[in-house]
């Protein structure tokens, strides 16, 4: 798996950049896309910087709003030209606009969907072909405990969550015999700042509810993103993979 490119969509937040420094680890060029804001700060720059002298190597950076499918075009063609083929795709760009349905404005809808689900399409319909034609592909998309179990106030959230599952298990089907894996990952409450900034009342009842007793780690989703990458996962397509800590079992 040496060398192989992979393409990390979200790959400046907290999640998106676990993935990526676990991908790198595992010998991969990593590329993480986010939004020009994002790449353009000093931050980031100095975090793709420090992955040379990690377990693996740079990060590169590339500019991509995965709600606009000609960027999402202009952002692979570049990693093409500039790197080479990309052999693995993970879409981990994803939004929260709650409110319950009641109170939810159409715009907050349209804002969640577009990028939580039609980002999705607008990167994978990027990539699909060359991996179908040279016979390899990993596509793991980022789902939620949400779009599986559902949540108060995120009708938006959840719906579009769910709607990426069943995108892959489609996908999985129409790619399965090309070499081409599709998966999808539904983590639940993970250790970020997000999370942290829930008051604390609300927050210690959260995880009363969690079996394990505590949330989740972005290094632990990072690794099961990894293994599904990897030649040895070559017969697992199609799947959901809960690493929610028994919050919601199936």
């Amino acid at each position: 798996m040496s060398g192989r490119i992979a393409l990390v969509t979200g790959g400046l937040g907290q999640l998106g950049r676990s993935i990526c420094e676990r991908l790198s680890q595992r010998n991969f060029k990593v590329v993480a896309l986010d939004l020009p804001q994002a790449v353009g700060s000093d931050e980031a720059k100095d975090w793709s910087a420090r992955q040379a002298h990690a377990d693996g190597g740079e990060v590169a950076l590339i500019e991509v709003d995965v709600t606009d499918y000609e960027s999402c075009s202009r952002g692979v063609s570049k990693v093409q030209d500039e790197i080479g083929p990309v052999d693995v795709l993970v879409n981990c760009a994803g939004i929260t606009r709650d409110a319950t349905l009641k109170k939810l404005e159409k715009d907050a809808w349209d804002a969640v969907l577009t990028t939580n689900l039609d980002g999705v399409y607008n990167m994978t319909r990027q990539v699909i072909d060359g991996m179908t034609v040279r016979g390899f592909g990993r596509i793991v998309n980022i789902s939620s405990v949400n779009g599986v179990k559902g949540q108060f106030g995120q009708t938006n959230y959840s719906a579009a969550k769910a709607g990426m599952h069943g995108f892959t298990m489609a996908l999985a089907q129409e790619v399965a015999r090309k070499g081409v894996t599709v998966n999808t990952v539904s983590p639940g409450y993970m250790s970020t700042k997000l999370v942290e900034k829930i008051p604390a009342n609300i927050l210690e009842e959260i995880v009363d509810r969690i079996p394990v007793g505590r949330l989740g780690e972005t290094f632990e989703i990072a690794a099961l993103v990894a293994f599904l990458c990897s030649d040895e996962a070559a017969f697992i397509t199609g799947a959901n993979h809960d690493i929610n800590g028994g919050l919601h079992m199936r």
